[in-house]
């Protein structure tokens, strides 16, 4: 029986010591991992936590990311909770077994503290790896502070240990910008995130040995497609009330609420910005600052769950806006970025005359600064004014030396 560890009200965490904390509460069976900046301190305290005996699992340390998550799914397969972390350059060496976890319906829950991928070498934050998981079958929500880092993990297990659901998860936060930045964090009891979670219960387990399966099958053209269509899309499509029930439970238990889209200022919002992680944050102030100060009514779209993408209701928050602005934090390299595209294609069989344009900004930890969120708001008041846009299609916010555009 693991000790019990007593926590204060509100504690002052990182998001790394918050998520390395909620994988304790759950008492994660196994969790094996190999360290990368900046994600290592989250593996780093449950290694403590476990030589310290306040986790009754094991703590395995591996050759490399790509061994951390294949002896996730082995441990997963034998039936157990499992959970990792990792960023970046080691994301991008787990990308292969992330399929194989997603295609084989292990409900592993692994914590991405988002950071630039190479070359150049860089350990700051983007959405480079984010953006690079995204087809990989997994469950991914995001985090926007320590508070929703902590909280984000007990969504994580609880909706892909759902019998129904059995998918893997991912729980995204900023690098450095969360990862390292210590809040005040609203905790619950070990009992109470606990039972929260509920006790694991192990399905098509290997050792099992009563109820033989087979694991890591072979298909080819008979059956692979099946899989994929019927086994993985159409059960990711059907994932997105399984979170928001979810969402719903956890709110009763601590009074925060998520929604799958966050949405701030948007019932009589004119023009409004789409994005994800901490900038959520710091556009929300500067929303608040150009109604107050300048008399645009602006409005911030914050996207919670990125897989399964919520198109109904990013188009049903949109639907009214003028002019639309996705932020990405990632680099295209020659195409627009992947959350403009994702809000196309969410508006795209709608009525909404809205003009879309795409902001570049972040990318390897640059600051995006109020300042230039209220460049940002006020292009986006001249597009809906012309109803058109006025600016370049996609621009590069920050970005030193002459200006550049995809179009």
């Amino acid at each position: 029986m693991a000790d019990t560890m007593e926590l204060r009200d509100i504690e002052v965490w990182d998001g790394n010591m918050a998520a390395s904390q909620a994988l304790r509460q759950v008492q994660v069976d196994v969790v094996a991992a190999y360290p990368i900046t900046p994600s290592t301190p989250i593996v780093e305290n449950y290694a403590g936590f476990t030589a310290n005996g306040y986790v009754d699992g094991e703590f395995v340390m591996t050759e490399s990311e790509h061994g951390a998550m294949s002896c996730c799914i082995g441990a997963a397969a034998a039936g157990g909770r499992v959970a990792t972390a990792t960023s970046s350059q080691g994301f991008a060496l787990m990308v292969e077994t992330l399929y194989s976890a997603s295609g084989m319906r292990l409900p592993i829950v692994l914590n991405v503290v988002n950071r630039a991928i190479g070359a150049p070498l860089n350990v700051n934050g983007d959405h480079s790896d984010m953006y690079m998981g995204r087809d990989s079958g997994w469950i991914q929500l995001d985090s926007y502070c320590p508070q929703e880092a902590y909280d984000m993990n007990f969504i994580a297990f609880r909706v892909s240990e759902d019998h129904d659901v059995r998918l893997p998860a991912m729980v995204h936060q900023d690098g450095f910008m969360t990862s390292h930045t210590a809040q005040g964090v609203h905790t619950l009891t070990d009992e109470a995130a606990y039972n929260f979670v509920g006790e694991y219960k192990p399905m098509n387990d290997m050792l099992d040995l009563d109820h033989p399966v087979t694991h890591g099958v072979q298909t080819e053209e008979d059956w692979h497609f099946e899989h994929k269509a019927r086994q993985q899309h159409a059960l990711m499509t059907a994932v997105l009330p399984k979170i928001q029930a979810a969402f719903d439970d956890f709110e009763k238990l601590t009074g925060r609420k998520y929604n799958l889209v966050e949405t701030y200022n948007m019932d009589d919002a004119e023009v409004a910005v789409v994005c994800m992680g901490t900038s959520v944050e710091t556009a929300r102030e500067v929303a608040e600052e150009m109604r107050t100060q300048h008399g645009i009514k602006a409005g911030v779209v914050g996207i919670r769950v990125f897989r399964p993408w919520p198109l109904e209701q990013i188009a049903a928050v949109l639907k009214d806006v003028k002019a639309i602005a996705a932020l990405d934090r990632s680099s295209p390299h020659g195409t627009v970025g992947a959350l403009f595209n994702e809000i196309s294609g969410s508006l795209f069989n709608t009525d909404t005359k809205a003009v879309l344009t795409n902001y570049i900004y972040g990318l390897g930890g640059r600051d995006l600064t109020k300042a230039h969120l209220v460049g940002i708001f006020t292009e986006l008041k001249a597009n809906a004014d012309a109803l058109k846009p006025t600016t370049p299609l996609q621009q590069y916010i920050g970005l030193r030396g002459p200006k550049l555009s995809f179009f």
